[in-house]
């Protein structure tokens, strides 16, 4: 089925502000508010003097929006008032980044008639927008005129004139992948297998198939697009294989001349799997990537498994050690300290101690609350130090390591 970027989009109205509720709940909790950044988003290099500019850095904390959408919630949700009561809640809170996509059904409506609404209170340059190209909920489409084409329909559906980062969205299904083995724990791609995975320092730079040639195609484009138009301030790729986004943002370095700004891979810094912790400098050192992103804690909902898992990527023997961990975190003596929590505290503990921002899906009010609250009690509180919650963590990564699934990477989805 062929993308149709000209086609009219749903509607979905929003009542005048004055009649949305704006009680206690919308209102931030001044102990919790960010202001730990993980990048100075001046310290990435520029080629363009830009008009307009974004707010001062990252926060700890993107606000994922695949959630404005029915990936995740139900069309009585996406169409209410829910999404802008948390999108406002998050900018009071000084989560001021939101990472939407065109695959995301109609997040990147919902998104953008939510900011335009809340104009007066947040105007553009008061937060970072976020999209990406490549991945509709159809297909893939790499083609340039695609790519230009697919950025005028966000920014048309976002109600602004240029985009603060925009990433290839999942490069592994177009590029060659080059992996020794799909599923795995993939951290020896660095050491004694990096011949194996396209990553031994002589073959940097080497396009396999017709594959990579088209990646490199849709990311010229969008140097275009930032060095010479100014509708993108950054470049970035995102995907699931951490061999396969190094090997592509080398790829990306050597054949185009240039790096890509911004490098986003999730499910790769969690309870189960942390080996963009090993990745992570590689990126900068052998590709000139500027920052690394996290995304997904919660590993695509398999550290929330209240309902069946049959669904997801990850083995049989994933599944049911996550199903273990949390029947296991019943037991544990308050509510906040369940699994998700955990694993969420988790992440943000990882994240600070490596400086990488994490993207954090998000659909309520009470979402936000507990994610800010989260990163305060690894920030400010020092969660991590303590010795229940030490062991607490111990004991969930021994489920997967004792079905030797700890750090293992299925295949792609």
């Amino acid at each position: 089925m062929v993308v149709h970027f000209d086609d009219p989009d749903p509607l979905y109205p929003l009542p005048p502000l004055n009649e949305i509720p704006d009680d206690d709940a919308d209102k931030p909790n001044d102990t919790y508010k960010l202001v730990t950044h993980m990048l100075d988003i001046s310290a990435l290099v520029l080629t363009l003097d830009y008009q307009t500019t974004t707010s001062n850095g990252f926060p700890a904390v993107i606000f994922g929006t695949a959630t404005f959408s029915r990936i995740y919630n139900d069309a009585h949700h996406i169409s209410g008032v829910t999404p802008l009561r948390a999108a406002r809640l998050a900018l009071r809170y000084g989560m001021n980044v939101f990472d939407t996509a065109p695959f995301y059904g109609d997040s990147e409506i919902i998104l953008g008639n939510a900011l335009r609404a809340l104009r007066r209170e947040f105007p553009r340059d008061s937060y970072t927008l976020v999209t990406k190209v490549g991945r509709y909920p159809t297909e893939f489409d790499y083609a340039p005129e695609a790519i230009e084409s697919s950025i005028a329909r966000s920014l048309r559906r976002l109600h602004t004139s240029y985009f603060d980062i925009v990433y290839l969205h999942d490069v592994e299904f177009i590029a060659d992948e080059k992996l020794a083995r799909r599923g795995g724990n993939h951290v020896d791609a660095l050491g004694e297998e990096r011949e194996q995975y396209g990553l031994d320092e002589s073959q940097e730079g080497e396009a396999y198939t017709e594959k990579d040639h088209k990646v490199l195609s849709a990311v010229k484009k969008l140097f275009e697009l930032r060095d010479e138009r100014g509708v993108i301030k950054r470049v970035g790729i995102s995907g699931f294989p951490l061999p396969t986004l190094l090997r592509i943002a080398i790829l990306i370095q050597k054949r185009l001349g240039k790096p890509v700004d911004l490098v986003m891979s999730y499910c790769h810094l969690t309870l189960q799997n942390s080996t963009l912790e090993q990745f992570k400098s590689a990126f900068g050192a052998r590709a000139g990537v500027k920052q690394v992103i996290a995304a997904s804690p919660i590993a695509m909902a398999l550290l929330r498994p209240s309902r069946s898992l049959d669904w997801h990527p990850a083995p049989l023997e994933v599944r049911e050690a996550a199903q273990r961990a949390a029947q296991l975190s019943q037991e544990w003596d308050a509510p906040e300290t369940g699994l998700p929590d955990l694993a969420l505290q988790y992440t943000f503990a990882r994240a600070r101690e490596i400086g990488v921002p994490v993207a954090v899906g998000l659909s309520t009010l009470e979402e936000v609350h507990a994610s800010v609250k989260a990163w305060h009690e690894v920030d400010a509180e020092g969660f991590t130090t303590k010795e229940e919650w030490v062991a607490r963590v111990k004991t969930v990564q021994d489920l997967f390591r004792d079905v030797q699934m700890l750090d293992y990477s299925w295949a792609t989805p």
